[in-house]
């Protein structure tokens, strides 16, 4: 099996010194491998991610020196693929329409048995077909969610029975059951970064995930998703994540911790390597 990872950020700033980690972190690995590093744009929020910041996301990882094959997937040019993959998960009775608003939620999760957590699991009473109809009907704004009851019906004893693959910690359990019943589309951006993200790791044959420690607490959710639509599961391996002097993670905000910043300034990037190697 051919060693492939890749690093795929979103355009919806500059990358900072914590995306040079990562992605020098996925390049290092996969040359060490003798693999494939892809590049992939995960721009599925067309409001905030803009094509300056793509062009600059390539112009950044050039001058630190890495580099990939071409074409670089772009998530906007393929919504049809992810609506398929909702389509797929819908005929399995998977995913329900949730019409609740952010305070329905809150207050749901509120009245919810102590000790139940803080994630949403489901309605108290499901909405009924001819309701749904006619709320669709009338245009009101909808989620599409993932159904954990449904998934476990679906999986049977498989559902806790799900493991991947950790590089720093061995076989994990995959238990999807923290994170309630996720967002998977909403009726106005027919797709979301768990269905995009794991429909394109095996449509590019993704064989190692690296990616920050803040996304480990989603990849059993990832493992569920590959399981329910049939696909492999990638090894997984979460980095640590880069800080300011202050212990602050990094933000596209902070404009002086930009990479963009840094080129502009004539630092070498050599000195941004010895960095993050430290």
């Amino acid at each position: 099996m051919t060693f492939r990872t890749r690093f795929a950020p979103s355009p919806s700033g500059h990358l900072h010194l914590g995306h040079a980690f990562s992605a020098w972190t996925a390049w290092r690995a996969a040359q060490d491998a003798g693999g494939a590093f892809i590049l992939r744009i995960e721009d599925i929020d067309t409001t905030r991610c803009k094509r300056e910041f793509e062009q600059s996301i390539f112009d950044d990882l050039i001058w630190l020196g890495l580099g990939w094959p071409l074409p670089v997937r772009r998530q906007s040019d393929h919504f049809s693929d992810y609506s398929r993959v909702l389509e797929t998960l819908r005929q399995k009775d998977l995913v329900y329409r949730c019409f609740k608003t952010r305070k329905e939620i809150l207050e749901e999760i509120a009245r919810a048995p102590h000790g139940i957590g803080d994630v949403y699991r489901g309605p108290d009473e499901p909405v009924s077909e001819d309701e749904e109809a006619e709320r669709v009907e009338n245009g009101e704004a909808f989620a599409w969610r993932l159904s954990l009851d449904r998934c476990r019906d679906h999986l049977g004893d498989r559902f806790d029975r799900m493991v991947f693959h950790d590089l720093d910690h061995g076989e994990q359990t995959a238990d999807p059951r923290p994170l309630g019943d996720v967002v998977l589309a909403r009726k106005d951006v027919g797709t979301s970064y768990h269905i995009a993200v794991v429909h394109d790791d095996a449509l590019q044959g993704i064989t190692h995930v690296i990616r920050g420690e803040d996304l480990k607490d989603m990849t059993p959710l990832h493992v569920l998703l590959q399981t329910l639509l049939g696909l492999p599961v990638p090894v997984y391996q979460h980095h640590r994540l880069l800080v300011d002097e202050n212990g602050k993670r990094f933000a596209k905000r902070d404009r002086a911790a930009t990479l963009k910043s840094m080129r502009e300034r004539g630092s070498p990037a050599e000195d941004i390597i010895d960095q993050l190697r430290r």
